[in-house]
């Protein structure tokens, strides 16, 4: 890691990196299964809210620790902490937080591309989610796959593998995106799935939606474990870091509600049950494509889609990981891909293994390794550390409210306004922490 820093060759690759970090299977998995939990419309209408007040300015913070810095996550407080204070120990929780994250994440990505595989070879008839879950075989081995892949385009350099990929794959993931939205428009009672998903019920709105709506926020846009900070630290000064913010959360939030628009016709048209939880998304459009004409051809093309978006998130935060160990060892590209690639990899396995040979319950009846990992990483680190990034970029006992105004407002675009720094250093922090302490009080343990 000695010499220059490497960088993103355009505006374009680092929009579309880190709305493809952002973009995934938070937004085409998790995003669905959770409306469908929580209500459908109301759900939605607090997440967008919380992606505006809680997630841009957050995300504006994490880009601009990272180009202040340049450096990752680890390095970044040491660079901008003030001599003897203690925030980078931040830094070493989100390489954790990131390694936790790809514990299950792999494994999600694994499946993606197993129905993709089912669908193009024409093995989908009798696939279910249970099936999958439970065959140790097929989770190891896909695992394998998304590992591969991952670490395998990042062995080559930031502009000629990670950049040059990621362009390629979100062009055709919102290609793919679109056509497959249409064609669910079309089911027969799509009106209704329609109406569940983007008309909102209030009186179904409570503080659970709030909490699991704040933490969906964070989840979808990989905000408080420094996914966004590495990218921030690969741009230049050219242009301000709100614009560029808004840019990435408008490209998130169009394919989280498309994905929506995808899903819920389909289950209103199938007679699918939507709060069916992690098992949706398989469940409902493997059953809705193999009674559908042409349902083989839906089937692979949207499964495509499914395994382009999960990839999209699974190579920035590679990328993560490898910037923070390589930033601390010195370790080349493809050295570094081998050891990190490795350690994923053995640790994803009590989620691949968690369904069959490694069972473990951590929490209510039918929980497993998947959601022991989601709670480390949804429920506590990512607000946790958005918490501390509002604390430390806004305060005189951090970075500085001036420092980070100054690093965010470098360059054409739109600026952070003095009006806003109530909403960055107190609303922000204190909505935070408050959603956090009521989401684990009222979190089922059991």
């Amino acid at each position: 890691m000695n010499g220059e820093r490497e960088r993103l060759g355009s505006r374009l690759g680092f929009i579309l990196l880190s709305a493809g970090c952002a973009i995934g299977c938070g937004n085409v998995w998790k995003f669905p299964w959770m409306t469908g939990q929580f209500g459908g419309g109301g759900f939605v209408l607090v997440y967008i809210l919380c992606l505006l007040v809680l997630g841009l300015p957050v995300m504006i913070m994490e880009f601009a620790l990272g180009r202040g810095s340049q450096a990752s996550p680890i390095g970044m407080y040491q660079k901008l902490e003030k001599p003897g204070q203690k925030w980078h120990i931040h830094g070493w929780l989100a390489l954790l937080g990131n390694i936790a994250l790809m514990a299950f994440y792999t494994v999600v990505t694994g499946w993606m591309i197993y129905y993709f595989w089912s669908f193009l070879t024409g093995n989908n008839e009798g696939l279910t989610f249970v099936g999958m879950i439970t065959d140790a075989r097929v989770n190891v081995v896909f695992l394998g796959i998304a590992v591969l892949i991952g670490f395998g385009i990042l062995c080559f350099d930031l502009q000629g593998g990670l950049e040059r990929v990621a362009k390629y794959m979100m062009t055709a993931l919102i290609l793919l995106l679109v056509i497959l939205a249409v064609r669910s428009a079309t089911l027969p009672n799509a009106a209704e799935g329609l109406k569940f998903y983007l008309v909102p019920d209030f009186s179904k709105i409570d503080g659970s939606v709030v909490v699991g709506a704040m933490n969906q926020a964070f989840f979808t846009l990989s905000l408080g474990i420094g996914s966004m900070a590495i990218f921030g630290s690969y741009i230049d000064k050219e242009r301000s870091l709100m614009g560029e913010s808004i840019n990435v959360i408008i490209l998130d939030t169009t394919v989280a509600i498309v994905a929506g628009l995808i899903i819920f016709p389909a289950c209103s048209s199938y007679g699918v049950e939507v709060g069916a939880g992690p098992a949706l998304l398989f469940n409902t459009m493997a059953t809705v494509f193999n009674n559908m004409v042409g349902g083989r051809l839906w089937g692979t093309l949207f499964f495509l889609f499914m395994v382009f978006a999960a990839l999209s998130t699974e190579l920035a935060v590679f990328e993560n990981i490898l910037a923070m160990v390589r930033e601390k060892t010195g370790w080349s590209r493809p050295v570094g891909c081998i050891v990190c690639g490795e350690t994923i990899f053995i640790v994803a396995l009590t989620t691949a293994l968690g369904y069959s040979v490694f069972k473990f319950q951590p929490f209510a009846e039918g929980t497993a390794w998947l959601d022991f990992w989601d709670f480390i990483v949804s429920t506590n680190l990512l607000p946790i550390g958005s918490l501390i990034f509002a604390l430390f970029c806004c305060n005189k006992f951090g970075w500085g409210w001036d420092n980070f105004v100054a690093e965010a407002n470098s360059g054409k675009g739109l600026k952070v306004r003095p009006w806003m720094k109530p909403i960055f250093r107190y609303v922000v922090p204190a909505v935070v922490a408050f959603l956090y302490v009521y989401g684990l009080v009222t979190f089922k343990w059991r």
